[in-house]
């Protein structure tokens, strides 16, 4: 929640081409127990103002010669850094307050002003305001904690994928149908797999060769869902040479627990003739 001492600290800008009316206002905050407070009696000065300090109300005035206060407002929309036009327009023209309100003013009110009323309309923007300024900072913090969460992940994948390619010679990744969908080093040259170069599809056909009995192992292993670690398969070349792998791996489950496909290592043993 916003506390007492948050409102009373908050900055205000006074903008009136009169004197006496920027005096005015500038007793009456001070003895509502503001501190930040502000003025100028130059319209045309309120946009470099309000970019520079951030002011989180604005009190304006409707009619001042050369710029008015909606010529005023206008200007101050053009600031990308502020989504919410904090200002509190003071008129002594009845028929200006809906016009005021279509121009983006948040509240106004009307000359000559009642103090208690203005009292109040100031302390209602200014919780509105600080609260808004909450959320926003909020959400920059959500963002930036988000980024910093994405890059370490990105760290710790490519540590992982650093430290699977050294510990073995190829890590691999299936989905639910069996198709290769990573694959880090020579797994599929190893395995004389070759992928069809016109299915678009990520898995291949394996060469002849396997010894079936290992392979339908390791199949029902992947079938029952189980993990498995180091488990040695073969084939035999078409040059009578016998290669030999030892491979591990895991299901993987999306966050509904639905699976989605197997990740593991292998590497290939010491061929034999």
């Amino acid at each position: 929640m916003i506390s007492e001492s948050d409102i009373l600290d908050a900055s205000l800008l006074i903008v009136d081409d009169q004197e006496v009316n920027v005096s005015l206002l500038e007793q009456l905050l001070r003895q509502a127990g503001y501190t930040r407070i502000a003025s100028t009696t130059q319209p045309q000065e309120v946009c470099a103002l309000h970019r520079k300090n951030r002011y989180d109300l604005i009190l304006l005035d409707l009619q001042m010669p050369e710029m008015d206060g909606f010529q005023v407002m206008e200007a101050l929309k053009t600031n990308p850094a502020d989504g919410y036009l904090p200002v509190l327009v003071i008129t002594a023209q009845p028929g200006h307050r809906m016009r005021a309100l279509q121009a983006g003013a948040k509240d106004f009110v009307s000359k000559p002003f009642d103090v208690v009323e203005l009292k109040t309309r100031i302390r209602n923007l200014l919780e509105v305001r600080l609260l808004y300024k909450r959320l926003e900072d909020y959400s920059k913090a959500l963002e930036q904690t988000v980024a910093d969460r994405t890059a370490e992940l990105r760290e710790s994948e490519a540590r992982y994928r650093c430290l699977t390619e050294l510990a073995s010679d190829w890590y691999w990744e299936q989905d639910e149908d069996g198709n290769f969908t990573k694959v880090f080093g020579p797994a599929l040259e190893m395995l004389g797999i070759q992928v069809e170069p016109l299915s678009g599809e990520s898995g291949g056909v394996p060469a002849a060769g396997w010894n079936e009995a290992e392979r339908e192992r390791l199949q029902a292993t992947i079938a029952a869902r189980q993990p498995f670690l180091d488990i040695v398969f073969s084939r035999v070349k078409a040059d009578g040479s016998r290669q030999r792998f030892q491979v591990s791996g895991e299901p993987m489950f999306n966050q509904s627990c639905r699976f989605i496909g197997y990740r593991g290592i292998g590497v290939e043993l010491t061929a034999t003739p």
